[in-house]
């Protein structure tokens, strides 16, 4: 993915339908789509994202906390073994854990601007690489799996990574994505730089792009 600056450039993106024909043509924003790809930044913003997925739960029992060792197993002097106090020594079998992780966070903040620049760089990264489909509308009367898979063989992408984007996710249409494998379903304002790269194409309707690009602006603004 190479870097380019075409600031003040109106790109323009087919805008299609289920069928897969051309309904028109929209410009993008320039001050969102000018090319700029910041590979650094969106790794960061990926390791934080990941991060903050993370519950952190992990925990082993330290010697106060495994039941049972209050006896001494033996004397102190005159066995000629080593003194031992607790059969739950971390030496000892069915003893204590020494330096086991505890439960902790694993929490990672960016400011704000860096989130929303990373976001940009993940998206025009995608439309360098022609990995965006702007659909002019999804909508359903019932949910029906078979119709939704009809979708993805005209636009070709019947067995590929996807990424449905809207601006509202009606129940027909989640319904009928949930049991196909590898598409996800999300809106528009929960998109971020993780789950636009983490799949091979990003279909979003007209409304959710709008939706998105006014995020943008509006946040480096």
């Amino acid at each position: 993915m190479c870097c380019k600056n075409q600031e003040n450039v109106m790109k323009e993106i087919s805008v299609i339908n289920t069928k897969g024909k051309e309904v028109e043509k929209i410009g993008l924003d320039p001050k969102v789509f000018d090319g700029e790809v910041n590979g650094s930044i969106m790794h960061q913003a990926v390791v934080a994202y990941r991060a903050n997925q993370r519950k952190g739960l992990a925990m082993t029992k330290t010697r106060g906390l495994v039941s049972g060792g209050g006896k001494k197993p033996w004397r102190q002097k005159g066995t000629g073994r080593a003194r031992v106090g607790s059969s739950r020594s971390p030496l000892w079998r069915h003893g204590a854990t020494l330096f086991g992780p505890v439960p902790h966070s694993f929490h990672k903040d960016l400011p704000k601007k860096m989130k929303l620049k990373a976001f940009k760089s993940a998206l025009n990264a995608k439309l360098n690489d022609d990995e965006i489909i702007v659909l002019d509308k999804i909508e359903f009367d019932s949910p029906k799996t078979k119709d939704f898979a009809a979708i993805l063989k005209t636009l070709k992408l019947d067995g590929q990574r996807v990424r449905f984007v809207v601006l509202q996710c009606e129940d027909n249409v989640k319904l009928s994505s949930r049991n196909i494998k590898k598409v996800d379903m999300e809106i528009a304002q929960s998109l971020t730089t993780y789950t636009v790269l983490d799949c091979k194409k990003l279909i979003v309707t007209k409304d959710a792009l709008e939706n998105i690009q006014a995020r943008i602006t509006k946040g480096l603004s």
